[in-house]
């Protein structure tokens, strides 16, 4: 089968790999129909996740249907459409049993990490089960993709961490998927005004179109005035970080007001100092979280109703045999004005 594969820092290739099979009677083996590119993908390439080691297919995303199936899976039958968790969960361990399934003493993130992942004709499931979602009939296959990450992720580690409330002033800093997934989902909450701070036009226009009320491109390096001029000197109730740096997470501590939440999403690759001279008397909640994908079934709901519309955040689509034309195009987001990416397997 073809899979896109990586080959440590910068280096990747689309190769002929043996198609999985399944190892354990719990696995689901899944044909992808589509699959999708992730920025965590991108910060493997960089060197940034060492738990991913040379020769691993990529990819923890997507939606197929089922091509074989291990005894043990109870609920699934080979033919179905499934939705595939980034985070695969035992859902019986002491860990997922307190909604952190992203730290399952059997599973958690380990597509596209520390097993073969989705950028592929074919990917073993392990934990069917608890880790695959049944397509509902009619269902978007493209809108769909969204949930298997960037939802849930937006929404877990930004939105409810965040501890989003009616009334209060949200910056969301880094207007790529991650943080337009938080965008949308922060609107279950009638915040009063929802900042969103980048660098790029183009992606603070469709923020904009998505529903935030404030626009700030801090290309010049002065979010923080700005962003102080809009909140009349008090600073926003809740800063959701969504890159990944150092700067975007210093920026989240200057402009957060007194009793204020810090969330942090985006992947960090590099130290960041921690203010704390100035922090320490404000009332401040930091949190952290790697997605768990315990909202997925919410999630799926607010989308098959109309509540929510994450097709929206699709720019570009290539069959899986251009997947390295995809990297390029996402690696270069700016100048290609991408998204997220499309994968179909053709």
């Amino acid at each position: 089968m073809k899979a896109l594969v990586y080959h440590g820092p910068g280096q990747k290739t689309l190769a002929d790999m043996p198609k999985p099979v399944l190892q354990e009677a719990t696995d689901a083996v899944v044909r992808i129909l589509k699959t999708t590119i992730c920025g965590t993908d991108l910060h493997i390439l960089k060197g940034d996740v060492p738990t991913v080691k040379e020769g691993r297919i990529l990819g923890h995303e997507g939606i197929g249907v089922i091509d074989t199936l291990g005894t043990s899976v109870t609920r699934f039958r080979v033919g179905d459409r499934v939705l595939i968790s980034c985070i695969t969960a035992c859902g019986m361990c002491d860990l997922c049993r307190r909604g952190m399934c992203s730290h399952c003493a059997h599973g958690g993130w380990i597509l596209g990490n520390t097993i073969d992942g989705t950028q592929a004709e074919f990917v073993r499931i392990p934990l069917a089960d608890t880790s695959l979602h049944r397509l509902p009939a009619g269902a978007d296959e493209e809108a769909m993709v969204m949930l298997s990450d960037i939802l849930p992720t937006g929404y877990e580690c930004g939105v409810l961490n965040g501890c989003v409330k009616p009334g209060d002033t949200v910056a969301i800093i880094g207007a790529g998927p991650i943080g337009l997934a938080a965008l949308l989902t922060a609107q279950f909450y009638a915040p009063a005004d929802i900042i969103m701070i980048d660098h790029d036009d183009h992606r603070l226009d469709v923020a904009k179109k998505l529903g935030a009320t404030k626009l700030i491109n801090n290309s010049d390096g002065k979010a923080l005035t700005r962003t102080m001029a809009m909140t009349y000197g008090k600073g926003v109730d809740v800063a959701i970080e969504a890159v990944g740096l150092p700067d975007t997470f210093e920026l989240c501590q200057v402009i957060i007001a007194v009793g204020g939440h810090i969330a942090n999403v985006g992947v960090h690759g590099k130290s960041v100092p921690l203010h704390l001279e100035t922090l320490w008397s404000q009332n401040i909640t930091i949190t952290t979280r790697l997605v768990d994908a315990v909202t997925t079934p919410l999630l799926l709901k607010t989308v098959m109703s109309g509540r929510l519309q994450p097709k929206q955040l699709i720019t570009h689509r290539f069959p899986l045999s251009e997947v390295l034309s995809a990297y390029d195009t996402f690696g270069n987001a700016a100048r290609e004005r991408a998204l997220k990416i499309i994968l179909t397997n053709e």
